[in-house]
């Protein structure tokens, strides 16, 4: 079956950054977009950034500038560097599929990334 295992959250410092994976086992990883997701401390998970096949990448607002989504194909793993973090990226994040159907299943337990001074 597919799985998702997110790995490289911490806690750091407001300005620090983060290199956060994703591998993917179970599942035929290149021909599919990717995505990284964010849930804060009592909101709705939240789609911050794709990555299609071809290497075309989108980021929500709030992280343009800040984040970069990247993959690789052959390892099977999205990564999502962070820099100048703020304490509004704390929550915890996930990698999923944003077009695949069926993708609800697929949620892993996610990475904590908490920014605090």
């Amino acid at each position: 079956q597919v799985q998702l295992v997110e790995s490289g959250g911490g806690l750091v410092q407001p300005g620090g950054s983060l290199r956060l994976s994703c591998a993917v086992s179970g599942s035929v990883f290149s021909i599919y977009t990717m995505g990284w997701y964010r849930q804060a401390p009592g909101k709705q998970r939240e789609l911050v950034a794709t990555i299609t096949t071809s290497g075309r990448t989108n980021y929500e607002d709030s992280v343009k500038g800040r984040f970069t989504i990247s993959r690789d194909n052959a390892k099977k793993t999205v990564y999502l560097q962070m820099a100048s973090l703020k304490p509004e990226d704390t929550g915890v994040y996930f990698c999923n599929y944003p077009t695949r159907l069926g993708a609800d299943e697929y949620w892993g337990q996610g990475t904590q990334v908490t920014v605090s001074s």
